[in-house]
């Protein structure tokens, strides 16, 4: 229910009293707004939950929550709103990364992050008719530690290729992985190979897929050791420009490793865990043509997820990172003037390798699903 002041009222209160009334009545509206989004379990019984994917599996108009773990050897979707459990696939190994779209899942398993030990297979899955029964499966392509798998509309034809991006190259090595990092795509139907670039250099963490420009065309952002780097489709060819250069420690502690966009209202920044599996989340605001790097925290372990979202409707996104170490952690971050970020702790009982944004219960307000370790989890949205 809406609450109201009457201004009628406020006009006979003394102006120091008014002030303290009103430094009061902000801090209110501050705390309503940051009510606690409520965790509600999925699951509890996974081995190396790595990602969650939001999609409405059985097409009844809720999303339902595929669940992606690398130690397991089954792949797993959850019907909403009781979350049954449904097995998609057996025999994988593996897993670590699925891409949903239009009744078909894209699947990277057989994953290690040492390329010598990485097949890097990627499977197309398409239901059997009911999809709560196991899925079709067949193998599309083997390239060396596939690991992050989107979906792009990347000439605004409407049509959707699936991106695709290792790890490292086929010849790196730890520590400190040198080499050329490949980006790739497949068009649905043939499923063949096509190249975007390979000039990312070491670690390529990051995939995010966003309308840079406003353009109708979707574009690609990649965290890696080279920082942050956006490639668009123009013209029948890819053109990379770099945008940031993350982290300036020495390598492996270089560049950058998730990225999210976000909105300021009307400005864009944009938001990112660095270095690789870093302790830093950095945001990115727009000075002339250069983007301002501020760190906003660094007190994470391990950190391994970031998003954007406006869970309280003010027009300004929370960011929402995860980290995986010390026990893990789900993080808020609220805006506030003058590049002023607070901390809001949401769970320090996961840890966090992948969140998601979906309306999980249909009440029109965007709630967090999180994934790590042995579990799943939804978050609901009161605001």
């Amino acid at each position: 229910m809406p609450i109201s002041v009457s201004s009628q009222r406020i006009q006979h209160i003394p102006r120091s009293r008014f002030y303290l009334a009103k430094l009061c009545w902000a801090l209110f509206l501050a705390l309503v707004a940051r009510a606690e989004l409520r965790p509600h379990p999925v699951a509890n019984d996974l081995k190396g939950g790595y990602q969650v994917v939001a999609a409405d599996v059985n097409h009844d108009g809720k999303p339902d929550l595929i669940a992606v773990a690398s130690g397991q050897r089954e792949l797993v979707w959850y019907e909403n709103p009781a979350w049954q459990r449904h097995v998609i696939a057996g025999n994988l190994k593996g897993m670590i990364n699925a891409a949903y779209l239009d009744d078909q899942i894209v699947l990277a398993s057989a994953f290690a992050s040492d390329a010598k030990r990485s097949m890097g297979i990627v499977s197309l899955l398409t239901p059997n008719g009911d999809p709560a029964r196991p899925w079709n499966i067949r193998e599309i392509d083997r390239l060396t530690t596939s690991h992050r798998l989107r979906w792009a509309d990347i000439d605004g034809s409407g049509k959707k290729v699936l991106i695709n991006a290792p790890l490292t190259g086929a010849s790196a090595e730890p520590p400190d992985y040198r080499g050329r990092v490949p980006l790739v795509f497949y068009r649905p139907g043939n499923w063949n190979r096509e190249t975007i670039g390979d000039a990312n250099e070491g670690v390529q963490h990051g995939l995010f897929i966003t309308d840079w420009d406003g353009d109708g065309r979707d574009d690609i952002l990649t965290g890696s050791f080279s920082g942050i780097d956006l490639y668009r489709w123009s013209g029948g060819k890819w053109n990379r420009t770099a945008i940031a250069k993350g982290s300036t420690a020495p390598c492996p502690k270089c560049g950058t490793s998730d990225i999210t966009v976000g909105k300021l209202r009307k400005e864009r920044f944009l938001a990112a865990i660095e270095p690789w599996h870093g302790n830093e989340v950095a945001v990115y605001r727009r000075n002339g043509k250069r983007w301002t790097r501020t760190v906003i925290d660094d007190s994470l372990v391990q950190g391994h997820t970031i998003i954007a979202v406006d869970l309280d409707n003010d027009g300004r996104d929370e960011i929402v990172a995860g980290y995986r170490g010390n026990g893990g952690s789900v993080l808020i971050y609220h805006a506030g003037a003058h590049d002023v970020w607070s901390k809001t702790v949401l769970d320090t009982s996961i840890p966090a390798n992948a969140c998601a944004v979906a309306d999980l219960n249909g009440d029109g307000r965007p709630d967090l699903a999180c994934i790590g370790g042995a579990f799943l989890k939804w978050y609901e949205n009161p605001r």
